[in-house]
């Protein structure tokens, strides 16, 4: 056959292996089998006996910046053909020390008959016989091709003749088999990169604090983590699909909210949307979010993706009130005593006036009630701070509860006439560990707060008994006493709120009473630092219960 029809009959046959390389490399991305394809192709192509597709190690950063000055790399056997693959170890010296220069085929001259390998893979025929000497067996004329991908070095194929001598026409046909393999290659590692990257944001956003939901163009729900799923009560297998205002949907909104129907011609406006907003949780309850929206657009400015980032700002919200409120109540609660103080002291002090004993004498009276409930205040916001701080101490002593509660009830009785203060207490009432002034401050609130919202009178009971604890054999246990009212009772919905900080019930009385919405907030911080508990029962118009249990320590118990 002449040199052109042999031409002919060699393109002919790489054009057919290499559309069927093309059509695997189209419907699969599984890169083992498609080098496996190009290798056993590219040998069929030339007949030869064996092969391998050698790939470049991917480095660590820190291994790339101690590669050797020479820029030396290693190889990875990828996929063999005629090789078994209990031989492969004696093949290690084709994989290392390969220099990532490596020269193109169009620049060697037709006359070269350096092998291609040799301007790449220093001293190959060397390390070929190297190689044969492990094995023990001759491989023959040897073909490496580089596979490169925009001047990168992946990898390299190694062909082994045998009994066969390659041309260079040999050579120039197995260089479209080393750029598909090269291409498979760098698009199997885009996938893979595609796929981590993908992986890594997924992971991120199903643990992100914070909600997280993209919408596609329509603003339906493509992706919501589980934090978004907890805040909106909504499980992330329901929400993909649903409008974004299904999801959030917001009350008393402030700013921009893009899930409402006119506020999407806004995107071409801002690069982010922002708004806050009150959102009703199923069962009941609500919490306050800060939503941001930050729309996606394609090279056309066409609307691919919006991100929603939703912060819980519920927490924030409320700290704001309770800076707002500390100042409003504190303010008040301070300006009243100084004001009184401040009044009575200069008219005392009038040089114009002369004031006779009696007369003196009450408004010093005055003067000093006001400075005991100024310093009384002032002690209750710094056993606050303390307790915020985690600082309340406790002096502990015997207490005896009866002694403590008689003689609180005496100094009562003679503040109000329109009340009637009982004792009901059990004769068994035992002597408990605790800090004495700290209890007569629990009791004295529970008291006060008891006259204050009972302003038409009624009979006020202070009780106890005592819980056995329920051990065979035990003597200890816990006091549980009561401080129950007649008056005008709490509303269910603010019960579970009475203990916070600043909180004061919503009734007509709260205008027309002192306090700063610190007595109850303070009770429970003392009878829990007494591993006690305190609990409440109230009933609009008939009344207010509260409870206090306390510990009753065994040997003291014992010895009473």
């Amino acid at each position: 056959m002449n040199v052109p029809a042999l031409v002919a009959a060699h393109q002919l046959r790489q054009r057919e292996y290499l559309l069927r390389i093309t059509r695997a490399m189209t419907s699969r991305l599984d890169l083992p089998s498609l080098l496996r394809l190009i290798l056993a192709s590219a040998a069929e192509m030339v007949r030869c006996p064996a092969g391998m597709i050698a790939l470049r190690e991917e480095p660590s950063p820190l291994a790339q910046r101690l590669l050797e000055p020479e820029n030396q790399i290693r190889f990875q056997v990828r996929a063999i053909y005629g090789i078994p693959p209990h031989l492969l170890p004696a093949f290690k010296p084709l994989l290392e020390d390969i220099s990532v220069e490596v020269p193109n085929l169009a620049d060697f001259e037709e006359t070269d008959t350096t092998p291609l390998g040799e301007h790449y893979i220093h001293d190959l025929q060397a390390r070929v016989r190297t190689v044969e000497r492990n094995l023990g067996v001759r491989l023959g004329p040897v073909i490496a091709l580089p596979l490169l991908f925009e001047e990168e070095l992946l990898g390299s194929i190694y062909l082994f003749g045998g009994e066969t001598t390659f041309t260079r026409l040999d050579w120039q046909f197995l260089q479209g088999f080393a750029d598909q393999a090269a291409i498979a290659v760098r698009n199997a590692r885009l996938y893979q990169q595609l796929e981590q990257e993908r992986s890594v944001l997924a992971t991120i956003i199903e643990h992100s604090a914070n909600g997280v939901m993209i919408l596609d163009p329509g603003r339906r729900v493509q992706v919501i983590n589980q934090a978004m799923a907890a805040m909106t009560g909504i499980a992330p297998e329901d929400a993909i699909g649903l409008p974004c205002h299904k999801i959030l949907a917001l009350q008393n909104i402030e700013g921009l909210d893009l899930c409402q129907e006119d506020a999407i011609a806004s995107l071409k406006d801002a690069e982010t949307l922002r708004c806050e907003g009150d959102l009703v949780r199923p069962g009941g309850g609500h919490i306050t979010l800060a939503v941001t929206y930050t729309p996606i657009f394609d090279e056309n400015d066409n609307l691919v993706y919006i991100i929603v980032n939703v912060m819980d700002i519920t927490r924030f919200r409320e700290e704001e009130e309770t800076k707002s409120t500390f100042v409003s109540i504190i303010s008040h609660e301070l300006k009243t005593p100084v004001a009184i103080i401040k009044g009575y002291a200069q008219t005392l002090a009038r040089p114009d006036a002369k004031w006779d004993q009696e007369t003196a004498i009450q408004g010093l009276q005055i003067i000093e009630e006001e400075a005991d409930r100024l310093e009384s205040l002032i002690d209750t916001l710094l056993d606050v701070s303390r307790i915020q701080a985690g600082g309340l101490k406790l002096d502990i002593t015997d207490v005896d509860l009866r002694k403590l509660l008689e003689r609180l009830v005496q100094d009562y009785e003679t503040q109000t006439t329109l009340h009637q203060i009982e004792l009901d207490l059990p004769e068994d009432l035992p002597i408990i560990s605790g800090d004495e002034e700290r209890l007569r401050q629990v009791f004295t609130n529970l008291l006060n707060n008891a006259l204050k919202y009972s302003p038409e009178g009624g009979l006020i009971r202070i009780g106890a008994w005592v819980d056995k604890d329920p051990r065979e054999g035990a003597q200890a246990g816990r006091v549980v006493l009561y401080v129950a009212d007649q008056g005008v009772g709490i509303p269910d919905s603010e019960l579970p709120f009475i203990f916070e900080r600043f909180y004061r019930v919503d009734s007509s009385l709260r205008r027309s009473t002192a306090g700063a919405g610190l007595g109850l907030f303070l009770v429970r911080a003392i009878v829990e630092a007494h591993n006690g508990e305190i609990w409440v029962h109230s009933e609009l118009g008939k009344g207010t219960t509260f409870f206090v249990a306390l510990p009753i320590d065994d040997e003291i118990s014992a010895g009473a």
